[in-house]
């Protein structure tokens, strides 16, 4: 998957965070109502502008993101 088919950054759209093409509708908050273990269903739901693929877009990102990143465990 392209996680630029269907995510984008611009200064210009929310502050320059992670939002998904042609909405205002930030990665972050789809991977945050996945933690709160929200379900596809009511993440589309909610955003009827998205589909399942802007979802596993949205995961896809995150793991790129944390894969390409050198993290120090929090003490």
């Amino acid at each position: 998957m392209d996680v630029r088919d269907y995510i984008t950054v611009d200064q210009e759209i929310c502050h320059g965070k992670p939002c998904f093409k042609g909405t205002r509708v930030m990665v972050s908050i789809v991977l945050e109502l996945l933690e709160a273990g929200e379900g596809d269903a009511g993440i589309l739901e909610g955003y009827p502008q998205l589909t399942p693929q802007h979802i596993k877009a949205a995961l896809h990102y995150a793991a790129e993101v944390v894969d390409s990143e050198k993290f120090t465990p929090a003490h």
